[in-house]
């Protein structure tokens, strides 16, 4: 069985400009991914370290965007409050904890609601003392069912 590994050369820069802002090459990993099939090529300054551990980091890599991506999607994190490691951690702890608890909280009361429809909600009646399991069921007709037919269309195609 292989280890995906295509080539791996070093290349400097095309342009006069790049060389020149640029003297030290580049490496140019190529690398066949089996789960997918792809071709991934990956550029890089590490000449040190091994192209197939270089491959890796960079599908490591790869994962840990498309987790960001998908906690920026489902947790409703519009921008990190702070820039620092710990800020960016305790936001996304918090937003991953509310999630929990609001998947929990569809199960046990067994609600049709959608996650994200349960989140508006919950957005929208943060100081209201009024039980959750209430404040769910009376949630508008609207929204249970997805029926949005009095909102504005923006059709400028």
């Amino acid at each position: 069985m292989g280890t995906g590994l295509r080539s791996d050369q070093t290349v400097p820069f095309a342009t006069v400009e790049g060389r020149a802002n640029n003297p030290d090459p580049l490496r140019k990993v190529r690398f066949k991914d089996p789960d997918t099939g792809k071709t991934l090529v990956f550029l890089t300054n590490n000449l040190d370290l091994p192209a197939l551990t270089i491959a890796k980091w960079y599908k490591l890599r790869w994962r840990v965007e498309l987790f960001f991506k998908w906690i920026k999607g489902r947790l409703q994190i519009k921008a990190f409050y702070g820039t620092s490691a710990n800020a960016v951690q305790t936001h996304v702890w918090v937003a991953i904890c509310i999630y929990v608890l609001v998947a929990i909280l569809k199960k046990e009361l067994r609600l049709q609601l959608s996650l994200h429809t349960m989140l508006q909600i919950l957005s929208v009646n943060v100081f209201e003392k009024v039980p959750l399991a209430e404040l769910f069921m009376k949630a508008p007709l609207e929204m249970k069912e997805g029926n949005f037919h009095n909102q504005l269309n923006f059709n400028y195609i």
